[in-house]
């Protein structure tokens, strides 16, 4: 079972000011005078380089933020977001908590509406997600792990 993770307008605003940062740290050069005036030998390239790091950089921004998904297996809990993942057998889900604290510890997610799982696997000793639909996937968290506890 597939769960994909909430977005709130918070984190769409943060991911937009952080790409509108790395645009402007991109080009702004080009906007100098002296920059402008250089030889096209040296300005051509120096576009084309800023151009892909800029690409690149927003690329992965974006991918990390918005293609998360929870992925309930046989035997185990499988976290992705982006390049990131969590393999958490269900045997080492000790705890599952709600969490508003998203800026801390190890966490792939795009709501402050979030979980904290607490586990003997993960680097932190615990995980934040946020499913769009927290009660669903609860209900699935509980059927593949009995012995945790819930904290409301």
């Amino acid at each position: 079972m597939v769960f994909r993770s909430k977005v709130d307008a918070f984190f769409i605003n943060l991911a937009l000011i952080v790409v509108l940062v790395l645009a402007l740290g991109s080009f702004f050069p080009f906007f100098i005078e002296e920059v402008r005036n250089e030889p096209a030998n040296v300005f051509i390239p120096a576009v084309i380089i800023m151009t892909s790091i800029f690409l690149l950089s927003t690329g992965f921004i974006l991918w990390t933020v918005f293609v998360v998904k929870y992925v309930f297996h046989e035997d185990y809990l499988f976290i992705k977001g982006g390049p990131f993942k969590s393999r958490i057998p269900y045997e080492n889900i000790t705890r599952v908590s709600p969490t508003n604290a998203v800026f801390t510890g190890h966490r792939i997610l795009s709501s402050r509406d979030a979980i904290e799982i607490f586990n003997k696997t993960t680097f932190m000793g615990s995980i934040k997600i946020s499913p769009s639909n927290r009660k669903e996937f609860m209900d699935e968290l509980k059927k593949r792990c009995p012995h945790i506890q819930i904290q409301e």
